[in-house]
């Protein structure tokens, strides 16, 4: 399912209002550790063009993890 989510995300990347749709979509659908590796990713791949999208929506992740 991870590469499948990074496969959406490249597709989105064009649009961000798209791409955060499809990001926190994707992260409903993935393991724990798979959110750390797609976080991961993501970072290296669109942090210098969705570092804001990627900060908020893996933020509200984290607290939903924990809560």
């Amino acid at each position: 399912m991870l590469e499948y989510v990074k496969l959406i995300l490249e597709k989105v990347s064009f649009e961000s209002s798209l791409f955060e749709k499809e990001l926190k979509k994707g992260i409903k659908a993935l393991t724990f550790r798979e959110i750390r590796e797609l976080r991961k990713w993501c970072y290296e791949k669109f942090g210098s063009i969705y570092r804001g999208i990627l900060n908020r929506t893996f933020r509200r992740t984290q607290v939903q993890l924990i809560s």
